[in-house]
């Protein structure tokens, strides 16, 4: 039987709540208990070890032993995998950023070489910074999502994608039609969708570069796959916004624009929502779609902050993500730093709990995956991260000093990196090491990967 035993300090959130820091689940001895990629038993090391054929196990060396915490897999709910390669381009807003950068690195993307290449290579770092599901934005190139769901699927990751649609003002070669990019979709979502641990998001890149006639076909293929993912930005720019207003004149706001072609429902990913009238508050939470908070790209393009505490109020559906690549790190711990930051410039404190919940069970349960990832649940699938307590000396030093579990969640989240992630387990399977040996291939950067899960 394919049962593995680890034991070491767990914590999770195991249920969706508004008070991540008064419902977690911590073991300073715990025991994960995994059974055919599922979580089979969580508990005390102590309760477990009492029974006589689990104490066996101590002596025959059947328990993995874990040195720092176990974590679920983390959730990134917004990156663009084809601009890793263009991550830290030099300054600009949004919209000439899009130009100047982003539309000339999507163009490489129309060599399926090219694709594979930079897919396996993201997924891999996704795996490096300890996150195991993301929601992930390809090209508008068909073959880019045939790319990274190949990718992912080579270690069985459970991951969301779709390739973007964009029919008007951007560049020709990244250009495609209402009817093309339906079709497109379409037999993409066929052939992906629930396609192992794969799954499809309909993906408007946003609404100003989507003809009218786009995104009412967009909204037909949501009515149709209505178990799809739908993700896109909203109301990142104040210039993107005016924008909004010159080309939908009729529409009551940002939102309105997909809220009246059928795109606004649960399962909606929407990046950013810094810039939101009260209107859109009000449909976001009765819709039961999600805002993704992208601090580090909000930061680094300048946009703006995103009214955390406003949108928590409102009852909106909150995850955190790093949009990469106008975001500046794939780490969710990064981004947990700058999300802290921001709420900070606004006069709220973000709990360090509830900051990791938003990229684990938060994240899970906005977009309707709890049952499957974001906790260690018994019958949920094991995806899970030990942290690397000693990572950095800095981190090690301050950790050490720290009196409360809360202290040191708020050092790992300030101080942390891909150096905090010791391991990374995918479905039961160790798919990233620190200390691997070559096993599967090597990335161009160096860094090891197991490809098949086993060592």
């Amino acid at each position: 039987m394919d049962r593995q035993i680890h034991r070491g300090s767990i914590l999770h959130f195991p249920k969706t709540t508004s008070s991540p820091e008064k419902n977690y689940s911590y073991y300073s001895d715990g025991v994960l208990v995994v059974e055919k990629g599922k979580v089979a038993h969580i508990g005390e090391a102590a309760e477990f070890f009492k029974h006589p054929h689990n104490q066996q196990l101590l002596n025959y060396g059947g328990v993995e032993q874990h040195k720092g915490l176990i974590i679920p897999g983390m959730i990134d709910s917004h990156v663009h995998f084809p601009q890793i390669e263009m991550i830290a381009s030099f300054g600009k807003q949004l919209l000439d950023w899009l130009n100047e950068y982003t539309f000339p690195t999507e163009k490489q993307f129309a060599s399926e070489e090219y694709a594979k290449v930079q897919a396996e290579f993201f997924v891999n770092q996704l795996m490096a910074h300890g996150t195991t599901t993301a929601s992930v934005f390809a090209t508008v190139h068909p073959q880019s999502v045939d790319a990274f769901f190949n990718a992912s699927q080579a270690i069985n990751a459970r991951m969301i994608c779709g390739k973007v649609l964009m029919d008007r003002f951007c560049p020709e070669y990244l250009r495609d039609t209402p009817e093309s990019g339906y079709r497109e979709s379409k037999e993409l979502i066929e052939k992906w969708h629930n396609n192992g641990r794969a799954m499809y998001a309909i993906t408007p890149r946003f609404a100003p570069t989507s003809t009218p006639e786009q995104l009412a076909l967009a909204g037909k293929l949501a009515n149709e796959h209505p178990d799809t993912f739908i993700q896109t930005h909203l109301s990142e720019n104040l210039g993107e916004v005016e924008w909004i207003k010159e080309l939908y004149p009729d529409s009551p706001d940002y939102l309105g624009v997909y809220e009246n072609n059928g795109l606004v429902r649960d399962r909606a990913l929407f990046g950013h929502a810094i810039h939101l009238e009260e209107r859109e508050y009000d449909v976001l939470s009765s819709s039961g779609a999600t805002i993704s908070f992208c601090p580090s790209s909000n930061l680094f393009l300048g946009s703006g902050l995103f009214n955390y505490a406003k949108a928590k109020e409102r009852g909106i559906n909150l995850s955190l993500a790093s949009d990469v690549g106008a975001g500046t790190s794939l780490s969710l711990f990064a981004n947990q730093a700058d999300a802290y930051k921001i709420c900070q410039l606004q006069h709220t404190s973000l709990d360090p709990f509830e900051s990791l919940y938003l990229c684990t069970q938060g994240a899970a349960a906005s977009m309707g995956i709890d049952h499957l990832v974001g906790n260690l649940n018994p019958g949920t699938e094991a995806d899970f991260v030990e942290l690397d307590f000693m990572g950095s000396p800095i981190l090690q030093q301050r950790l050490l000093r720290c009196k409360t579990l809360k202290e040191q969640l708020f050092a790992i989240s300030t101080l942390s990196d891909d150096r905090a992630i010791e391991r990374t387990y995918v479905n039961g399977k160790l798919v990233y090491s620190k200390e691997a040996k070559v096993c599967g291939h090597t990335s161009t950067n160096g860094l090891r990967y197991l490809s098949n899960g086993s060592m």
